[in-house]
């Protein structure tokens, strides 16, 4: 797709979902810094939230993480996102921070334990009925330390058999999406360690399940644009966690680390289709160091960006190229889209939008930092584990 009219309506399509935790306090394991204005409760994140999206003009959704958003009515949440120009996205589960799963979830050797994680599971499902949410986001902390721990084929068959009472409890147009992990919290085996496991386990759900891709998840050189395309391929790809790495799991803005890796993945997402409504394109990042709402509206900039250069490749000119085994003038093809400045480019698709053409100055004229600092004195921040 290279017809510039044609790249402008695409880039208007593009939504991206924003985490509800990333606007509260996450660090690292060592500290956690706060910073005033922070939100207290669920309505406090959708507010900022809200003024993402109303800069940004494509960022409609917002993941909640239960219980760290844990409300009494959660339709009402629903309703006050709507006020706000909001909808409420993924449900994510959290079978990590309990006492109880000190040695797994629903792979824990324990039924009773193994009973309550499912309820949790089940729980998120009448939640996804009441906000109206399609998306139930699904990632194990499970696996063990030692060798001999536990027995790592029984810990599947546990697993396959949690998730498959919980897909059975989805209703229509809703989705189980199952995300992997390479290590940690588990050191030795990971019950859900990569792409392959978490698509076997699906692949025997049924077509209501689909794998999520975290960008740091993976083994250092790891070439995710591969598994994305492989995903896209076998129509198992059901969405992403948006972040940048430099070591591991580090949750860092997404194109902080490698832009050009953003790129790749973005350009395999419009090779196969996935450019679509069927894959979430979600962030799943921690602010410690950074203010929170411009970190989140640079990191939604960083993947418009990301997919406007992928949309400008030259599919025709690259697959001349390819067909005839010009190694360096296919290279070429993808080069010269990612070295396109596309800023300018996106400037005007915000304007014609009706928004500001740089969404991160408009957020400092708009007053909304100050505004928060001096509104949200007293009571607890959010923050990892509430």
């Amino acid at each position: 797709m290279t017809d510039l009219a044609a790249v402008k309506a695409a880039l208007k399509t593009q939504a991206v979902e924003t985490p509800s935790w990333a606007y509260g306090n996450s660090g690292t394991r060592f500290k956690v810094f706060t910073r005033p204005g922070v939100p207290r409760d669920p309505h406090e994140k959708l507010a900022d939230a809200a003024q993402v999206h109303a800069l940004t003009g494509v960022a409609p959704t917002v993941a909640l993480h239960i219980p760290w958003d844990e409300v009494e009515d959660y339709a009402a949440l629903a309703k006050f996102a709507g006020e706000h120009g909001l909808r409420l996205g993924a449900i994510n589960s959290n079978t990590f921070q309990d006492d109880d799963y000190r040695l797994g979830s629903i792979c824990h050797p324990d039924a009773a334990v193994r009973r309550k994680a499912v309820g949790h599971l089940l729980e998120c499902v009448d939640i996804m009925d009441a906000t109206g949410s399609a998306d139930l986001k699904l990632w194990f902390a499970d696996g063990t330390n030692y060798p001999g721990q536990d027995d790592v084929r029984a810990r599947q068959d546990r697993l396959t058999e949690g998730l498959s009472e919980v897909y059975a409890r989805l209703g229509d147009g809703q989705r189980m999406l199952l995300e992997y992990k390479l290590f940690e919290p588990a050191f030795y085996t990971t019950d859900v360690p990569d792409w392959g496991t978490a698509y076997a386990h699906c692949l025997k759900l049924g077509p209501k399940a689909q794998v999520v891709v975290d960008m740091g998840h993976h083994a250092p050189g790891t070439n995710i644009e591969f598994i994305v395309a492989t995903l896209l391929r076998e129509g198992k790809l059901g969405g992403f966690d948006f972040n940048s790495r430099f070591y591991a799991d580090d949750d860092l803005m997404v194109g902080a680390a490698d832009p050009f890796q953003l790129f790749r993945i973005m350009y395999e997402v419009v090779r196969g289709g996935g450019f679509t409504s069927e894959v979430a394109f979600m962030l799943d990042q921690c602010h410690n160091i950074e203010a929170k709402i411009p970190a989140i509206i640079r990191s939604v900039m960083n993947v418009q960006e990301a997919t406007a250069k992928a949309l400008l490749v030259d599919r025709s000119a690259l697959a001349a190229a390819q067909v005839s085994g010009d190694v360096l003038g296919a290279n070429a093809v993808l080069m010269d889209a990612y070295n396109t400045d596309v800023r300018p480019l996106l400037g005007e698709v915000r304007e014609e939008m009706g928004l500001d053409a740089d969404p991160l100055a408009a957020y400092a004229r708009s007053g909304w930092a100050e505004r928060i600092v001096a509104e949200r004195v007293g009571g607890e921040q959010a923050g990892w584990g509430a």
